[in-house]
């Protein structure tokens, strides 16, 4: 068992660009639903998500990466969404 003064300080990023490492989408109790025909591809989502979550290749958005998605839905709340119709809506896990 390591002494109080062995253990990595609390609360610290160790070592940058490191998230890609740890997959942390189990932690969440809802995730993101992409509804493509209701997506404007403004990327909003890509750019305000924390987890790097958005899936973005040739400049328009794919699908979730959820091994990564935290499910804190800041992607639905920014999301415009086409006439009123958001492209992205959170749904509880496990439906």
């Amino acid at each position: 068992m390591k002494g109080w003064r062995e253990l990595t300080i609390g609360a610290i990023i160790p070592e940058a660009g490191n998230a890609a490492s740890y997959n942390t989408g189990s932690w969440r109790a809802f995730r993101p639903q992409w509804i493509e025909e209701n997506c404007i591809q403004c990327l909003f989502c890509w750019i305000y998500c924390p987890d790097s979550a958005v899936n973005v290749k040739d400049g328009k958005r794919g699908e979730f990466d959820y091994d990564h998605c935290k499910g804190c839905g800041i992607c639905a709340m920014e999301c415009p969404g086409k006439k009123g119709k958001k492209a992205i809506v959170m749904v509880e896990e496990g439906t």
